[in-house]
């Protein structure tokens, strides 16, 4: 824990985001193991609940259950909560409606998005460097992916749009002030999300579930709090030109967890694509290593000058 305290803002945002993409990919995973036999509103109103009460757990355990905060906060947690729900629609929309390789293709173009938003509106900087990597990221996304124009229709425009409100949830996270506890936000998440699909669902007929549907729920539930709490820390830290790439790398846990769990293996293609996604972030690490070291060695070489 020492350790990690010690890293610089853009490592620890690297890392948080690289575990959030792994929970994300893990609870993907738990419900595409139902999807065809438990309705997708039932399991979502489910998994909210099972979510929503084991974050106010560890919130009142953590003694971080604060319902009181700035009036500014409030509004920017319900734009957030909002632009959570939109994503969630349009994508699921889409997703319904398009192939999912087509759907992917423009939802991995989020990082280049929000580093160009974080720059435009945070005014953060963003080298040539780190714009090179962030196109060289992408290239291997579209690699792994192989979109086609075919199945590229009206749908695209709703990956568009919950493209868009996922840029509006990452950018109100990070003007957010410290007052507001990480997993309060992430508790108005799950509860906006609970109530919009639990909503949903009652115009959708509910099916008997197994023990499996059971276990498998109560898995998702697990991981999408952790992706959930983490999804919001990482906003929080780190310089969003530099922890957005990272997104990148719930593609390589896609990877594996498609082989392990269902058995399928990818292409020479996907897996060069995969290996330039990691070469990407590895370059964004080892830069931000240099950056960091630039103002120590200054000083070293200040210090050691003769003086007159």
């Amino acid at each position: 824990m020492g350790l990690f305290h010690s890293l610089s803002g853009n490592t620890k945002g690297a890392l948080i985001m690289m575990l959030s993409m792994a929970a994300f990919v893990s609870n993907d995973t738990c419900m595409k193991l139902m999807s065809g036999e438990v309705p997708l509103y039932q399991l979502l109103l489910l998994r909210g609940v099972l979510a929503t009460t084991l974050l106010l757990v560890i919130a009142a355990a953590l003694g971080q259950l604060k319902f009181r905060m700035p009036r500014r906060d409030a509004m920017l947690i319900l734009l957030r909560s909002g632009a959570e729900v939109g994503a969630a629609y349009f994508f699921l929309t889409a997703l319904f409606n398009m192939p999912l390789a087509n759907v992917t293709a423009i939802l991995k173009s989020i990082p280049l998005v929000l580093s160009l938003a974080s720059w435009a509106f945070f005014k953060e900087p963003l080298g040539w460097r780190r714009m090179s990597a962030i196109l060289i990221g992408l290239v291997g996304v579209l690699l792994i992916i192989n979109p086609g124009r075919e199945g590229f229709n009206s749908y695209s425009y709703y990956a568009l749009t919950a493209l868009g409100f996922v840029v509006i949830r990452d950018l109100t996270t990070r003007k957010l002030t410290g007052a507001v506890p990480s997993i309060m936000v992430t508790i108005a998440t799950s509860v906006s999300v609970m109530v919009a699909f639990g909503t949903a669902s009652l115009w959708q007929e509910w099916v008997p579930m197994t023990a499996r549907h059971n276990a498998l729920t109560v898995a998702s539930a697990l991981f999408v709090c952790l992706g959930y709490l983490t999804s919001v820390m990482v906003m929080r830290v780190g310089q969003i030109s530099f922890v957005a790439p990272f997104r990148y790398t719930g593609l390589i846990w896609a990877l594996l967890l498609g082989y392990v769990v269902f058995g399928f293996w990818p292409s020479t293609q996907t897996l060069i694509g995969a290996g330039i996604v990691v070469g990407s972030g590895l370059f964004m690490l080892w830069r931000e290593r240099q950056l960091s070291r630039k103002p120590l060695a200054g000083t070293v070489r200040a210090a050691a000058a003769p003086r007159g």
